[in-house]
C-alpha cells in the first residue's frame, strides 16, 4: 500500500490494537436445524436464493436492531457478548452505508416504507445538527449530542472520505423517495440539501488534489493526500458533482489517477491487475477497495482516461480468490470455499483481538466473510461458495447481526465474534445490487452525479 493509506491504515490497526482486547465468549442465537452431520465441503444445506435472503436479513439487523439509540444511526462496533461497548459511537461512512442498508429492507419487506422513514427522519435530524466542517462530518460522532469524537488526536474535524460514504446514501435516499408523499418529498429534500453543503473544494487546500481531513485545531497538519488505487473514488466523484463546492478534472487528474501513473502492467494468476495497489502488486490491496466507492457508484460500464473499473474490480476479486486457493502459506481450510483477505477484526499474535488490512500481501490466516460475499457481483460463483461454506460454519459464523467479522481456521477456527459497520454493511447493499441494481440504479440516476461523472469524462451506464 502506498505510504498515505498505510499511514491511515496504521492508525487503524492502532486504535483496535490499543482498545480491542476481547476475551468474552458468545452464546449464538438459534437457527433453523437442517444439520444431520458435516455435509461434503461442496453439498449445500440451503439453495443460494435462501442463503442469499438469510444473509441480508440477518445483515440488516445490524442498522435496524442494534442502531446508535438516539440518532439512528450506525454504531461503529458491536460486540454481542458487550452490547454496551461504544454504545454512541456513531461512525459516519457506516451510517451511509445503513442508510442505503434501510433502504433493502423497505424492499425486501424486513421493515415498512412508514417505518424506514421514521428511523430516517430521526437519522437525518441527527446530522443536520451534528459536527460539520466546511461541510463534512467527523469519522466519528456522538449519537447523544452530534459533537464529534476524535478518531486520533488530529484527527477531531471534517472525514472528507467518511463524508462521501455518507453522502453515497444520501443520495440514494433521496432518489428513493423524492416521488413518495409529501413527507417522502421533503426527506428526500432535507438529504439533497445536506449532500450539497459538504465544500468539497476547501479539501483541496487549493491545490491539484483532495485531502483526507481538516481539523479546527490543526488544519490540514494531517495532510494526507487521496490519491488512487485504494477506496476513494467515490471522493472524488461527488466533489465534481458539487453544484455549489464542486472541483475540476485537474483536480482529479492529479489527485486520484496521479496523471495517469494510477495504471499498472502487474499481473498474478494470468489475470492484469490494471491499477497499481502500491505496496499490494500483483495480489492486489484489502478487498475493501473493490466494494466502498461502488455501492452506489455503478462499476459495470464504468470508465475513464485510464480504466475500466468493472475490469479493475473483478480481477481485484478474481486474484484475491485464486491467492486463497493456491493457498502458498497452506494456512488450514484455506482455497476455493473458504477464501476473502480484507481490513477487519483480527486475531493478534496473543490470541486477543485487534485490527489489520489483510490482503495476499499481508496474510495473517484470517478470513472476512465480508471479502467475498460484498464481492458477488465481481466473483458470483465464488462468492456463494465461499457463503456455503460460512453457512456450514453457522454455529461459529452466524451470529445475531449476520457473519461474524473474521475467523481462522488455522488458529483452532478462532471468530472475531464482533462486527463492525463498514463490513456488514458492502455485504447487504452488494448482495442486493448483484440481485437487483437497486442501489446502483438509484445513484446513478442522480442527475448531479451524472453531470459530475461527465465532468472527470467518465462513460458510465445508468
Amino acid at each position: 500500500m502506498g505510504k498515505r493509506t498505510f499511514f491511515f491504515l496504521a492508525i487503524l490497526t492502532l486504535f483496535f490494537s490499543c482498545n480491542g482486547k476481547d476475551d468474552y465468549t458468545y452464546t449464538p442465537i438459534e437457527f433453523p436445524d437442517d444439520d444431520t452431520g458435516t455435509p461434503p465441503n461442496d453439498e449445500p444445506l440451503i439453495s443460494d436464493e435462501e442463503l442469499l435472503d438469510l444473509t441480508q436479513r440477518e445483515t440488516f439487523k445490524y442498522f435496524w436492531d442494534f442502531a446508535e439509540e438516539n440518532s439512528g444511526g450506525a454504531r461503529e462496533r458491536y460486540h454481542p457478548n458487550d452490547p454496551g461497548r461504544d454504545a454512541h459511537v456513531v461512525t459516519a461512512g457506516g451510517t451511509g452505508f445503513g442508510i442505503m442498508a434501510l433502504l433493502v429492507g423497505i424492499e425486501r419487506g424486513y421493515i415498512t416504507r412508514g417505518q424506514g422513514v421514521e428511523r430516517l427522519q430521526v437519522l437525518l435530524d441527527f446530522l443536520e445538527n451534528a459536527d460539520r466542517f466546511h461541510g463534512a462530518w467527523s469519522h466519528w460522532i456522538n449519537g447523544t449530542n452530534g459533537s464529534v469524537i476524535p478518531f486520533s488526536p488530529k484527527d477531531n474535524g471534517g472525514d472528507l472520505v467518511e463524508t462521501a460514504f455518507l453522502v453515497q446514501g444520501l443520495i440514494c435516499a433521496k432518489e428513493y423517495f423524492e416521488d413518495g408523499t409529501d413527507e417522502e418529498k421533503l426527506l428526500a429534500q432535507q438529504a439533497d440539501d445536506l449532500w450539497k453543503g459538504v465544500e468539497w473544494n476547501w479539501y483541496t487546500q487549493n491545490r491539484n488534489a483532495l485531502y483526507w481531513h481538516w481539523s479546527p485545531n490543526f488544519g490540514f497538519d494531517i495532510n494526507l493526500e487521496l490519491k488512487g488505487y485504494n477506496e476513494v473514488l467515490i471522493t472524488y466523484v461527488l466533489a465534481a458533482a458539487s453544484p455549489d463546492h464542486g472541483i475540476e478534472k485537474e483536480v482529479y487528474s492529479n489527485g486520484w489517477a496521479s496523471n495517469g501513473n494510477i495504471t499498472s502492467n502487474e499481473t498474478q494468476y494470468n489475470i492484469p491487475l490494471l491499477v497499481d495497489h502500491a505496496g499490494n502488486a500483483p495480489f492486489g490491496g484489502p478487498l475493501f477497495w473493490a466494494h466502498y466507492s461502488y455501492l452506489g457508484l455503478k462499476p459495470r460500464g464504468l470508465s475513464d482516461d485510464y480504466v475500466n473499473y468493472w475490469n479493475v474490480n473483478a480481477n481485484h476479486s478474481k486474484i484475491n480468490y485464486n491467492y486463497c486457493a493456491e493457498n502458498p502459506r497452506n494456512f488450514e481450510d484455506y482455497g476455493e470455499n473458504c477464501w476473502g483477505l480484507t481490513a477487519s477484526y483480527t486475531r493478534n499474535s496473543d490470541g486477543n483481538m485487534g485490527y489489520n488490512a489483510h490482503s495476499p500481501s499481508n496474510d495473517t490466516g484470517v478470513i472476512s466473510p465480508t471479502a467475498a460475499i460484498s464481492s458477488i457481483p465481481y466473483t458470483p460463483t465464488e462468492s456463494l461458495r465461499a457463503m456455503h461454506y460460512f453457512y456450514r460454519h453457522k454455529d461459529k459464523l452466524l451470529g445475531p447481526a449476520g457473519f461474524y467479522d473474521a475467523f481462522s481456521p488455522e488458529h483452532n477456527f478462532w471468530v472475531a465474534e464482533a462486527y463492525l459497520a463498514i463490513d456488514q454493511g458492502p455485504q447487504i447493499i452488494m448482495i442486493e445490487n448483484h440481485r437487483t441494481e437497486l442501489l446502483w440504479s438509484l445513484f446513478m440516476q442522480n442527475e448531479e452525479v451524472r453531470a459530475g461523472l461527465d465532468k472527470l469524462g467518465f462513460q458510465y451506464s445508468n
